[in-house]
């Protein structure tokens, strides 16, 4: 049975939350472009082996809040602690921008007791700030497929036609995806509803940016997953997080790309890592 509840974040944001199965608590954080609707499989099996609280981050379905340019990552990980209060649970994983939060969370909260991230984007040049900020125009302007567009090349993991090809062709691509989007029967929100909550995870993996090796403050057993198939930056920052973190496995799955933990990816994959190195933390 999955059940829908509800904490309070420290500055009164309303943040909800699935819980199904049974054991220890573990927390999932999500990343872009998604809610908790892509954890669906992720979670349905690790709850043979743990309590699973998908969580729901802020400006996302469960949890309404209009972004704001003051919005800083204390209050991502303030969401996260909220959960972890209500619900005492201590373990944690988190995707790509989740994965920057709940790395985050683990150097400045006593709660966590261990960690899982897959892929958190650590840009070895720097993540383009530009594009961050033509990003926010074009979602205050309303025009959906140039942020889409944006928020792909940005983000880096783009296929690369979305990355070489003109502005306006790309733009075509991305109106004409996000169209098809729309007519879909959504288990939870669509790719067009989903599109201002990006802010947020630009936001945070930009506070953070240059910053991977502040993370050797981590002390609690902290499992890094990646791809074979992810784009080599991400694989690149893992093996170096790796190398920062005293008490860290690194485990890499064949096959699977950036969206390995999603409904679309290889949940069973992940969630069998996950149950490996988390069922009983070192």
């Amino acid at each position: 049975m999955i059940a829908t509840e509800q904490v309070t974040s420290a500055d009164g944001t309303p943040i909800g939350y699935l819980r199904q199965g049974q054991g220890p608590g573990l927390v999932l954080v999500q990343g872009a472009m998604a809610d908790v609707s892509a954890y669906r499989d992720l979670a349905a099996e690790l709850a043979t082996s743990f309590t699973v609280y998908s969580a729901e981050r802020r400006g996302r379905g469960l949890s309404p809040h209009p972004y704001s340019q003051r919005h800083d990552l204390a209050r991502d990980v303030d969401d996260l602690d909220a959960i972890l209060h209500a619900t005492e649970a201590g373990l944690v994983f988190g995707l790509s921008s989740g994965a920057v939060i709940t790395l985050e969370a683990a150097r400045t909260l006593d709660r966590v007791r261990a960690i899982a991230v897959y892929e958190p984007p650590f840009y070895p040049s720097g993540i383009d700030r530009d594009g961050i900020r033509r990003l926010s125009r074009d979602i205050e302007s309303g025009d959906a497929p140039a942020a889409l567009l944006e928020a792909l090349r940005t983000a880096g993991t783009a296929p690369a036609v979305f990355r070489l090809l003109p502005h306006s062709i790309g733009r075509t691509l991305t109106a004409a995806a996000l169209a098809v989007d729309d007519r879909r029967n959504h288990e939870g929100e669509s790719l067009r509803q989903l599109l201002p909550s990006v802010r947020y995870d630009f936001h945070d993996v930009a506070q953070v940016d240059g910053r991977l090796e502040t993370y050797g403050e981590i002390n609690k057993p902290a499992l890094l997953i990646s791809g074979t198939k992810s784009p080599t930056f991400l694989r690149q920052a893992i093996r170096t997080l790796h190398h920062t973190i005293p008490d860290s496995i690194h485990v890499e799955l064949e096959g699977l790309g950036h969206d390995g933990p999603w409904n679309n990816g290889s949940p069973t994959a992940v969630a069998s890592a996950i149950r490996r190195h988390l069922a009983e933390p070192r």
